[in-house]
């Protein structure tokens, strides 16, 4: 089992930054990808940003792609997410979940553990 606890969300203006944390517990970090996910109100969840476990890898949607940067450090169990120049349409809850089978591409891997999200709101 992996627990995972999301934090660093808030509100913030159109143009300016957030960074959030999730930190895991429970298993071996370095063992798994991670990924950020978000949803937004009446839309489907969709993935944000992914890293491999040695942290050599990452995966963006075309979106955030040079705004937003996925970042982990395993020595703290912990995984980031930088999100700069931020847009009202960034405005969501954020997941942060991890991926135990280490198979495909990151962005359509399975992500088995999840945290319970915090909000991130952009104002205009």
């Amino acid at each position: 089992q992996v627990q995972l606890v999301e934090s660093g969300g808030g509100l913030v203006q159109a143009g300016g930054f957030l960074r959030l944390s999730c930190a895991a517990s429970g298993r071996t970090f370095s063992n798994y990808a991670m990924g950020w996910f978000r949803q937004a109100p009446g839309k489907e969840r969709e993935f944000v940003a992914a890293i491999s476990r040695s942290g050599l890898t990452t995966d963006y949607l075309d979106s955030v792609k040079g705004r937003f940067t996925i970042s982990r450090d395993n020595a703290k169990n912990t995984v980031y997410l930088q999100m700069n120049s931020l847009k009202p349409e960034d405005t969501a809850v954020y997941y942060c979940a991890a991926n135990t089978n280490g198979a495909g591409p990151l962005r359509y891997r399975r992500y088995t553990y999840w945290g319970q999200g915090t909000q991130v709101t952009v104002s205009s």
